[in-house]
């Protein structure tokens, strides 16, 4: 037990453990209405959509943090926006952003030298290298990101199982989209430059998705969320640790891994339960 867990004993890999717990508890706040709203699409295009902002932001030797911050934010503005078409579904609308701020993106970080380097850094991160000063952003980034999905719920809630019924409540749909897509902002921006866009989108819906299945209200599956992600956190670095594997992306791999454990023991359940019904 003392070898396996060896690891965490090293500085540098006790900082990525708590800076992925960290994450972990944003994204589960705000991953569990990604996967109740069906968003899955909208976060995956918004975290690759914040490329043109932190390419323009390392090219003029600015805060990484507030051009992935502008970037994400004009994305928002802009799915909302053509969202409105009544030409245009969201799906079309998402898609044209999330090709456009892609390729926008790759095009000005191909014109940096350290090319392959930059854009490898904004995929995949680097949780090992995760410093004190990270950890303080993302605990700040994890308080304000509670106190939204507090203030938010009643009205997240109405808008993921009945749009219509929350305008006749009073509760706003539109301002609680835009209450929704800035938790969902907070979570990727504050998460990226610590472990990269796979690992946020990772967390993001992975565990959601597995909480989802065996929680029968939302607080549950966050906390479920939480559980999932951080048992992926653990799992992940002592894997990438010992069989010397990309951090990152391990903890993106087991997080997914958990969620495929989790189906099949749901869909196990199903069957027993419904085999003991029908005998």
């Amino acid at each position: 037990m003392d070898w396996l867990f060896a690891p965490f004993g090293v500085s540098f890999v006790e900082r990525a453990l708590w800076g992925g717990l960290l994450v972990s508890g944003i994204c589960a706040l705000a991953g569990t209405w990604v996967v109740l709203r069906g968003m899955a699409f909208l976060g995956d295009a918004m975290s690759h959509g914040m490329l043109p902002g932190v390419a323009v932001a390392s090219l003029l030797g600015g805060d990484l943090l507030a051009g992935a911050l502008a970037s994400a934010v004009a994305m928002a503005f802009g799915v909302t926006a053509l969202s409105r078409s009544r030409r245009l579904s969201q799906d079309t609308a998402i898609g044209l952003l999330f090709a456009g701020m892609l390729a926008l993106g790759v095009i000005l970080v191909s014109r940096s030298d350290d090319f392959a380097v930059d854009l490898t850094a904004f995929l995949f991160g680097d949780v090992l290298a995760v410093r004190t000063r990270d950890l303080v952003l993302l605990a700040v980034a994890l308080g304000i990101a509670a106190v939204l999905a507090l203030v938010g719920h009643r009205a997240f809630l109405a808008l993921a199982f009945d749009p219509r019924k929350a305008a006749t409540l009073g509760l706003r749909p539109r301002l609680a989209h835009g209450l929704l897509l800035a938790l969902l902002t907070l979570a990727l921006t504050a998460s990226f430059h610590v472990v990269g866009t796979l690992l946020v989108f990772g967390l993001l819906i992975a565990p959601p998705a597995a909480a989802v299945l065996w929680a029968r209200s939302v607080p549950l599956v966050m906390a479920g969320a939480a559980l999932a992600g951080s048992a992926a956190t653990v799992i992940g670095l002592l894997v990438s640790w010992h069989l010397r594997t990309a951090a990152g992306a391990t903890i993106a791999a087991t997080a997914v891994g958990i969620f495929f454990l989790s189906a099949s023991l749901s869909a196990t359940v199903a069957r027993l339960r419904g085999a003991e019904h029908a005998s």
